[in-house]
C-alpha cells in the first residue's frame, strides 16, 4: 500500500543531503567543540558554519544563535530565562491561550513561584488582536510571548505590529516559530523580536536539536547550568552531528523556500475548497490567507477524528487531529476552544499538513477517500441521523 505522509507539521523526514552531511561527524570528525586539538577544531568549525546557516534564514548574527535540543526547551529557556534575569523589574508575563504547550506548561511552572501571567484571548480565527496586547502591558511587565504561526490551525500572527508596541514600552518578546521557521521569510530585526524558539526537525533535519535566537543585549539566565559552551548560554556537550544537519537543512529550506511557498499554496486551496463542497457540515479552522501554506485544518461534524485517523490509516494516509504533543489526549484541542469552536466540531477535526514530497496526486486520494470514510462514520451517529431527519 502507498503511504501518503501529510503530518509535517509533527515532524518530517530527514533529507538525504542532511544525513550526507552528519554522516562524518559520527566517525571521522567525532570530536568535542570544547577541545582544542585537531578533532575539537573540527568540530567547533562545523558549529560555527551551522550557527551562520541558521543565522542568514532570520537575518540575525551568528553570535545570537544558541544550540538547544529543539523547541520546548527554547520555549522554556526563553521565558524562564528572561523572567529569573529580569524578575527585579518585574514579574509579569503576556502570552496567548493558543500556545504550544511547552510555552503554556513553562508559564503555568513560573505562576507557581510568584509569576502572574496575562493569558490573552484570540478571534474565531486564532488571530491575537495587538491592542489586546498593549492593553495588557503593565510597568511590572517583563516579557511578551506569541507564537509566530499556530501549530494546530496555521493561523500566522500578527508578529511584526507586537514586536512594535514591545519595542516601544521596553518589553522583551519572544516568539516561537518552529512552524514557521524555513517555511515562511522570517527577519527578526523586521519583526523586533528578541527570542525566537526554532526546531530543525519541521524543516527535514534531525530530532533532538534546534535554538533559541538570542538578540544581542538580552538579559537572560542559562537554563542548563554546566560548562561553557554555547557562549557559556547553555551547558552541555553539543550535539555536532545533529547541529550540522539542522544547519545544512536550514541551508536548503532558506535556498527553496519561495518556490516552496508558491507549490503548495494552491494544493492547500484546493484540498479546503474541495473537502467543504465535497463534505456537508465541515468548517475551516484557522484564517483561509494568513495561514501556514502547507496547513489545513477542518472540522467535520458527528464524525471523531481519532476515528477518521484510524481510517485514513487504514488507507494509507497518514494525518493528525491536532498537536503531535497532545495527540494521547481525549479532550478537544485547547486551540480550537479557545477560538470558540464549538464542541462537536472541534472533536471532529482533522489537520492535514503538506510537505514537500507531496503532490496534487496525493490530493486527489485524499479528496477521493475522506468523503465515504466521514459518511460511513456518521452512519452511526444518532445525532447526524436526528439532522437529516429534520431537514
Amino acid at each position: 500500500m502507498k503511504r501518503i505522509y501529510l503530518d509535517h507539521a509533527a515532524t518530517t523526514p530527514m533529507r538525504p543531503e542532511v544525513i550526507e552531511e552528519m554522516l562524518p561527524y559520527f566517525r571521522e570528525k567525532f570530536g568535542n567543540a570544547s577541545t582544542l586539538y585537531f578533532y575539537g577544531r573540527q568540530a567547533k568549525e562545523a558549529l560555527n558554519l551551522a550557527r551562520e546557516r541558521v543565522a542568514s534564514v532570520i537575518n540575525a548574527e551568528a553570535s545570537e544563535i544558541v544550540f538547544t535540543s529543539g523547541g520546548t526547551e527554547s520555549d522554556n529557556f526563553a521565558i524562564a530565562g528572561v523572567a529569573w534575569a529580569n524578575q527585579k523589574k518585574g514579574r509579569h508575563i503576556i502570552t496567548t491561550s493558543i500556545e504550544h504547550h511547552a510555552v503554556l506548561n513553562i508559564c503555568k511552572f513560573l505562576e507557581k513561584r510568584g509569576f502572574e501571567v496575562t493569558y490573552l484571548t484570540v478571534d474565531g480565527y486564532g488571530l491575537v488582536n495587538p491592542q489586546d496586547v498593549k492593553r495588557a502591558i503593565r510597568k511590572d511587565t517583563l516579557l511578551i510571548s506569541v507564537m509566530h504561526a499556530n501549530n494546530e490551525v496555521g493561523t500566522i500572527e500578527p508578529i511584526e505590529e507586537i514586536g512594535e508596541i514591545a519595542k516601544e514600552k521596553g518589553v522583551y518578546f519572544h516568539t516561537d516559530a518552529v512552524q514557521t521557521f524555513g517555511h515562511i521569510p522570517i527577519d527578526v530585526n523586521k519583526l523586533n523580536v528578541d527570542l525566537l524558539s526554532v526546531s530543525a526537525h519541521k524543516l527535514y533535519g534531525p530530532k533532538g536539536v534546534g535554538c533559541l535566537y538570542i538578540r544581542k543585549g538580552t538579559r537572560i539566565a542559562p537554563f542548563l547550568y554546566g560548562g561553557d559552551q554555547e557562549d557559556k548560554r547553555r551547558g552541555s556537550t553539543e550535539n555536532v552531528a545533529g547541529i550540522v544537519g539542522f544547519g545544512k537543512a536550514a541551508e536548503l529550506a532558506k535556498e527553496e523556500m519561495e518556490e516552496e511557498i508558491k507549490r503548495l499554496i494552491p494544493l492547500r486551496d484546493r484540498l479546503i475548497k474541495q473537502i467543504l463542497e465535497k463534505i456537508k457540515y465541515s468548517r475551516l479552522n484557522g484564517h483561509s490567507t494568513k495561514r501556514l501554506p502547507g496547513n489545513v485544518n477542518i472540522s467535520i461534524e458527528f464524525v471523531e477524528g481519532e476515528s477518521m485517523l484510524i481510517q485514513l490509516d487504514m488507507k494509507g494516509i497518514c494525518a493528525s487531529s491536532g498537536s503531535a504533543c497532545t495527540s494521547s489526549i481525549l479532550e478537544p484541542s485547547h486551540v480550537l476552544t479557545a477560538m470558540g469552536v464549538p464542541a462537536e466540531a472541534a472533536y471532529g477535526s482533522l489537520r492535514f499538513s503538506l510537505g514537500r514530497d507531496n503532490s496534487s496526486e496525493d490530493i486527489d486520494y485524499v479528496l477521493e477517500v475522506l468523503p465515504g470514510i466521514a459518511e460511513n462514520l456518521r452512519a452511526m451517529s444518532p445525532l447526524y441521523q436526528e439532522r437529516k431527519n429534520k431537514e
